[in-house]
């Protein structure tokens, strides 16, 4: 019924899961060569060879989960007037995001020589944050119902 700021926060969450497609997850760098982890693959780029990075191994189920993932929280915006519905599907993509980063820790360790003396990147942390924005937009689903409530109370 009331559409504010809920719409705000699950847009963030959406946004930051596809920003995770462009972002590494983690990279390590052995003997001049950089690999890096993405959600779509894993990339190597060889020092002092002009070019773009080339794929080494295709990771296509975890690219399509990332995918459904920010769907999912995107069309979670557009089911404003159920409220409890909206809600118990918010609380579904948390689960799901949590389970799409631990399984990308495990794909993580694909990474050659292992996962030890390899650097984090920005992708690695965005789950955490598309987690606090839809815990923060079940927050405003909460604010909204006592609204609702209040106002019911007034007729």
């Amino acid at each position: 019924m009331i559409q504010r700021i809920q719409s705000i926060w699950l847009f963030l969450a959406a946004f930051t899961l596809i920003l995770m497609l462009f972002l590494p997850v983690a990279s390590k760098e052995i003997g001049g060569t950089e690999s890096a982890i993405y959600t779509s693959g894993l990339f190597q780029i060889i020092a002092g060879k002009a070019g773009s990075p080339f794929k080494i191994i295709s990771f296509l189920p975890l690219l399509i989960t990332n995918i459904a993932v920010a769907i999912i929280c995107f069309i979670n915006i557009f089911n404003f007037r159920k409220r409890s519905f909206q809600k118990r599907f918010a609380i579904l993509s948390i689960v799901l995001i949590g389970g799409f980063a631990f399984w990308c820790s495990i794909y993580a360790k694909k990474l050659p020589g292992g996962i030890e003396g390899a650097t984090f990147g920005i992708g690695a942390y965005l789950p955490a944050l598309a987690i606090l924005f839809i815990v923060l937009a079940i927050f405003g689903i909460n604010k909204d119902e006592r609204l609702i409530r209040s106002a019911e109370r007034l007729r």
